[in-house]
């Protein structure tokens, strides 16, 4: 099959829109960037303008960057952030053509998620909330997990571009189902860290070569993509890389708010977000979740 060629913008290029929207460039797409740094995007045109068959440039401004696009895609901060590319002054709906569709794959609320879609919908634009799971790496290597929410049929229209830097894309329901779906991703995971955190406790304090105990427990079922890629570095007291806490706190204060809309109790998901406070509190904003261990290990 001929492998489709859009006109594409991509507006946000931090540690994840930056690759992701490299991966839109390497495959051929047409792509014009927007980053709140000017100096950014422009690096982002440099390095890769010569990698891609498709056109390459940055605009100063969402609307600017959303002109024409088939396709608008977004990886900002927080729900703010989002109604600022969305909905601000020279925002991108303001621009795009009617039937265009725009991907917003921040991890934000899932209200921000359906007000930014009715406001697509005045604007003649289809709205996919399009969350991602697989971290920094995961955008680097193009093997991101999206978990969307929208209209299947603008779904079935984005799902070929986001190949370019997915390994899975799945819509989940109506507007709103992607963002839902981050917030149990975000769950399953503070709590795999906790627990993985105070096993590594356990058995350090117990004097076992706790390295050579994670190689045999994840062969069982305690097996993880935590324990696989973090049980060594959280021994090593290694944690300047990866998702940091600052984001996990965000992350986690989206999923308490929900829960206390849905009327539902998170006692476990209460209690780690206490914990990673704790480590915000020791200077630990900008490390790896995993350095959760940091309150048992200093």
């Amino acid at each position: 099959m001929e492998a489709i060629v859009a006109k594409t913008a991509f507006l946000g290029l931090g540690v994840m829109g930056y690759p992701m929207a490299g991966h839109l460039a390497a495959a051929g797409h047409d792509v014009t960037v927007y980053n709140r740094t000017t100096a950014k995007a422009e690096a982002w045109v440099e390095e890769y303008a010569d990698c891609s068959s498709g056109e390459i440039c940055a605009a100063p401004t969402p609307a600017g960057a959303a002109a024409d696009a088939d396709f608008v895609f977004c990886c900002v901060g927080a729900d703010k952030d989002v109604a600022e590319v969305c909905t601000g002054d020279e925002g991108a709906f303001s621009s795009m053509g009617k039937g265009a569709v725009f991907v917003d794959h921040t991890t934000a609320s899932a209200e921000c998620a359906r007000q930014m879609a009715e406001a697509a919908t005045a604007a003649g634009v289809a709205f996919i909330d399009a969350p991602v799971s697989g971290g920094e790496a995961g955008a680097v290597g193009g093997v991101l997990t999206v978990m969307c929410g929208g209209d299947a049929k603008a779904f079935a229209a984005a799902e070929p571009v986001m190949d370019a830097y997915a390994r899975m894309t799945k819509l989940l329901g109506p507007v709103g189902s992607g963002q839902l779906a981050k917030m149990v991703n975000q769950i399953c995971i503070a709590g795999i860290v906790q627990g993985l955190s105070e096993g590594l406790h356990l058995a350090l304090e117990a004097g076992l070569d706790a390295k050579a105990v994670v190689d045999v427990i994840s062969k069982g079922a305690a097996q993880s993509w935590q324990m696989e890629n973090r049980a060594e570095t959280m021994i090593d007291g290694s944690f300047d890389f990866g998702f940091a806490v600052d984001w996990m706190r965000k992350d986690l204060g989206i999923v308490l708010a929900e829960a206390k809309n849905l009327g539902i109790s998170l006692p476990q998901t209460a209690l780690v977000d206490q914990f990673y406070a704790d480590v915000q509190r020791m200077g630990g904003n900008r490390q790896d979740t995993s350095s959760l261990i940091r309150r048992f290990r200093g």
